[in-house]
This record gives C-alpha cells, structure tokens and sequence, in this order.
C-alpha cells in the first residue's frame, strides 16, 4: 500500500506541476521500494504527511491537460495501477539502469516522430530512492544523445539512507522545485580513468574520492544486508582505529590541473583521503561535510590515531579545513599514482585500485545532467 500512496499523491502534484510550461508533460518515477523513505514507518508517515500537503497546494494551480506517465512506466509496470501513476518500482541492483535506457529510447522516438523537438513530450525523471537509484539513472543519461538530455530533467528525491546526491536535504524542499516557477540547469559529472584497458571510466554525481572514506563505504555496503540503520557512522570508527592495518598508506604522486589543461600543483604526500566534487559545499556519507566552502577538492595527509580519533567529528561541520592536515583547493583534474591498492568510491559504488592501474585520474566533465533549479537564485 506504501507504494500505491505514493504513486497517487504524486501523480497528483505531477498533474499540476510548473516544470516545462507550455510543452506537453510526462512523468516517471523509478522508486526503490527497500529505500528507508518507504520501509522506515516513522520517515514514511512523515513524507505522506509532506505529499498530502503538496497536493493540496498543487491542485491550485491549473491542472495539465496534456501532461500524463511515460509509455516507459507504463511497459514496465505492466499496465497495473502503479504504471497509471507513472511509477515504475526497482526489483533490484541494474533495474533502475535499465528502466532509464528505455525511457531514453522513448524520448528519442518521441523526437524522431515530431517535425521538431519544441513539439516533442518534455519528460520529468523523478529518483525515489537514495544515491544508488540515481547513480543508475544518471549513467544512462549521461551517455544518452545531447537531444534527449536536453528534453528531459531529473528531479533526485531524499528517500534513501543517504541522499547526499539528492537536490534537497528533505523532501519538501525537493517538491517545492514541482510547484514553484523553475529553470533547467545542466551539472557536470566526475569522470574516474585507470591506464587498465576495460577498467573504467567509471563516474560519479556528487563526490568522487579514494582512501579512507572509500573503504567505510565499501564495508557499509558489505554489511548494509543485515546490519540494521546506518552502519556508515560505525564504520567510520572502526576504519579510524583499523584502515591501515587493511591498506597500507604509501606516498602518492598527485598532480593537478585547471581548466584550461594548466598544472596547478605538484606534490607527493602519504595521502589518506582524496575527494573531489562536482562543485564545492558538497557532502557525502550521509550529510558529513567534506567539500563545506567553494572548493572542490579535499586531500587529508596520514596522520596518527590520536589525530583520527580527534578529528573524525569534524566532517559533521566542516571544522576540518583549518587543520593542517586538510589540504583544499579548485581543479579540473587530479592525476594521482601510488605503489598500494587503495579504493575510490563513486556515489556509494566503491572498485579497487591496483598498482598497475596507475597513474589514473578524476576529472569534472562537460555539464551534461539537466536538474532542476528555482528561477528566482
């Protein structure tokens, strides 16, 4: 029943909806029916209370004659009462991927039948779930052809465990950006290159990092099956305490790069964290505020156990900026090699680097995701 309300209220917010006035209007959603948004009683009857609410304030606007679900929701719901709402639900880890590669070759073909792309459905994308939903919906759009992007947006609901890569800390704010005058923004992604024929590029949305907090991720998502709540802020302790007893920390050769293929910086360092943003103010482990100013690259150098131990709590707020084991600074590209394996983590997903994979590289891309931001900012 979880699912089948929240289909219903936000097909009704949908129906109403500003996004791309004066285009015909589809809409899908691609929701995770295990996020913690949906299966958490007291997070769930907080976001039905925040639709019902929004559907209200909906409803006073006009209503969208020519806007509906996708034919892509509705082939993948089987004609059922979900695929009426535009709501297709994911049965497990790729779905959302392949769920997204038809709704491209739906909005392609729409664009093949019209005599030009003004006359052509606009399609709303909407992620319900938490960073793994997304992750997979935006590496099918970023390979997708220029003119589907540019005919479709995706809004990234907070419903999952974490949703650092979502367009709002709560869900109000992100329907908000459904019933209030918007524009259609273009983000770039983070592009992870090995030397390693096949082994990449593997992308990311939001942050992009190897080293320590690679590993909390890797062992979160390991445990994530039966370990109850948010084992991340577990996994942290324990990776202070054991992280290199695991994986040794070596130097690293890292160079960086500024947009105009310029060479910023040269150093090496025994590096423990490497994180590189989309833009700077950017969080990642459930709101821990790495990337807390305008820049979009934090390096942490090896330090000892008691500095771990007494920094560690300073990602909540950003107070680690100002210690001199926290390096920050803009750039395009980071060129960095080392003589152990480590991990990177892209979004949640984590791959393990060997040394012949080196030298790889992070690198911002061209702005490629449309998203959805207020006109008035």
């Amino acid at each position: 029943m979880v699912l089948e309300t929240f289909g219903a209220l936000f097909h009704r917010i949908c129906f109403h909806s500003l996004t791309a006035p004066g285009r015909p209007l589809r809409w899908t959603i691609i929701a995770n029916p295990k996020a913690g948004g949906f299966s958490i009683f007291t997070r769930w009857k907080k976001h039905c209370a925040m639709l019902e609410a929004y559907g209200k304030k909906a409803e006073a606007l006009p209503a969208r004659r020519d806007g509906g679900p996708s034919r892509c929701s509705g082939e993948f719901g089987k004609g059922g009462t979900l695929a009426s709402y535009g709501l297709v639900p994911t049965s497990g880890p790729g779905h959302a991927g392949k769920i997204m590669k038809a709704l491209v070759d739906e909005i392609q073909a729409g664009l093949d039948a019209g005599p030009n792309a003004a006359g052509a459905p606009f399609h709303l994308i909407i992620t319900a779930g938490g960073d793994g939903t997304s992750l997979e919906v935006q590496n099918v759009l970023f390979y997708a052809p220029p003119a589907v992007r540019s005919n479709c947006v995706i809004l990234r609901l907070p419903l999952g465990t974490g949703n650092d890569g979502a367009d709002a800390m709560e869900l109000d704010q992100a329907l908000d950006l459904l019933i209030i005058p918007t524009r259609v923004e273009y983000a770039r992604a983070l592009r992870l290159n090995t030397v390693t024929p096949g082994k990449g590029p593997f992308l990311a949305f939001n942050i992009l990092s190897v080293g320590l907090d690679a590993f909390v991720t890797h062992m979160t998502n390991k445990m994530k099956g039966w370990m109850p709540g948010d084992s991340y802020k577990l996994w942290v302790d324990i990776a202070a305490l054991f992280y290199d007893t695991i994986y040794r920390v070596g130097p690293m050769e890292i160079r960086t790069f500024d947009e105009e293929g310029r060479q910023q910086r040269s150093f090496r360092q025994d590096v423990l964290l490497l994180a590189v943003g989309e833009s700077g103010h950017r969080t990642y482990g459930s709101r821990k505020m790495i990337l807390p100013d305008d820049r979009n690259v934090c390096i942490l150098r090896q330090m000892s156990l008691f500095r771990k131990l007494a920094l560690k709590g300073l990602f909540n707020t950003g107070g680690h900026v100002d210690k001199p084991e926290a390096l920050l600074f803009n750039a395009e590209r980071i060129e960095f090699q080392g003589i152990y394996p480590i991990l990177a983590q892209m979004d949640g997903e984590t791959v393990l680097l060997e040394p012949e994979d080196f030298p790889a590289a992070i690198e911002l891309t061209e702005k490629c995701i449309p998203v959805l931001k207020r006109q008035d900012r």
